[in-house]
């Protein structure tokens, strides 16, 4: 992997690797309806994103004003259109995120981000035409693999899984297909979009804004530290890294959900499952694998 690609691979990575650890700030909101969790995430997200834009990022702002400005009708309809798609899809990832997390179990919503790289892989690679080698099938036949030894428990729990994957997946593969658009921009624009989108449901049930302390310093960390940030860095690492790389990197997120789940709030998990993580953690590096050499030989170059 060429040098100037490294930090988008690395951003990928450390996208995920923070989202591993959400269930621990959800957890602590166990108490709250999930929609409520959702709404103040998305309202509270909207408040930080735009006052970093137009703090630190206006210049990024102008440069995608001039260029929505600078282009023609059908591409300003295409990015409209992309924009709906991925914020309706963004949105009901987080609610059924949430959902599960609080009301099913943590292995389900760290088994939906083990299906959701094969669903992003294959997407990858029969929407947008990336090409995937021999030894990436052999990864994601080895991750199928896992994931059939994992379904074999509740099916239920499966279910759940494949629903919020498949929404992340498709998400991933339209913001790939938005590449003229600065990503935290964007990001701001389907945030904007979610509220308007929620908003009415909101109103139709609201019963006056929580006073909890409690509440707010949780839900700040998760638009902060948990949406804002990882989004962004995810966003990001798809300028320089396919779709379908990215969607076995988030590999990591279950991985490390998977132990945050038994270290963290002592769930148990029976030999079977450790069976199959270790077979998700062999097909990450089977996939990865020309990425991996290529970064141990840079660093034995530069020493």
């Amino acid at each position: 992997m060429p040098k100037s690609n490294l930090r988008y691979f690395f951003a990928g990575i450390l996208s995920f690797a923070i989202w591993g650890f959400f269930s621990i700030p959800l957890r602590n909101l166990k108490a709250f309806p999930s929609e409520e969790i959702l709404y103040y995430r998305i309202f509270t997200s909207l408040a930080f994103i735009w006052i970093a834009i137009v703090l630190f990022r206006r210049k990024q702002l102008k440069a995608d004003l001039t260029y929505l400005s600078s282009i023609g009708f059908r591409e300003k309809r295409n990015i409209l259109f992309q924009l709906i798609g991925s914020t309706l899809l963004l949105t009901s990832n987080w609610y059924t995120y949430i959902y599960a997390v609080n009301n099913v179990s943590l292995q389900s919503a760290a088994f939906a981000y083990m299906v959701c790289p094969l669903i992003t892989a294959f997407g990858g690679f029969l929407i947008l035409k990336e090409s995937l080698s021999r030894l990436k099938l052999i990864s994601l036949g080895i991750a199928l693999l896992s994931i059939l030894l994992l379904a074999t428990g509740s099916f239920i729990e499966v279910i759940w899984s494949v629903i919020i994957a498949s929404l992340y997946a498709f998400y991933l593969i339209i913001q790939r297909k938005m590449q003229y658009l600065d990503k935290l921009n964007v990001l701001a624009v389907q945030i904007a979009m979610a509220v308007i989108l929620m908003l009415p449901f909101y109103l139709l049930k609201h019963e006056g804004i929580p006073q909890d302390l409690w509440f707010w310093g949780n839900i700040t960390v998760i638009a902060v530290f948990f949406t804002i940030i990882p989004l962004f860095m995810s966003l990001y690492a798809l300028i320089g890294i396919p779709s379908s790389t990215l969607g076995i990197i988030i590999y990591i997120n279950p991985i490390i959900a998977f132990a945050v789940a038994i270290f963290y709030f002592g769930e148990h998990v029976d030999v079977h499952k450790l069976f199959a993580y270790l077979l998700l953690l062999i097909s990450v590096i089977v996939f990865n694998w020309s990425i991996i050499k290529d970064i141990f030989t840079f660093k034995r170059k530069t020493i």
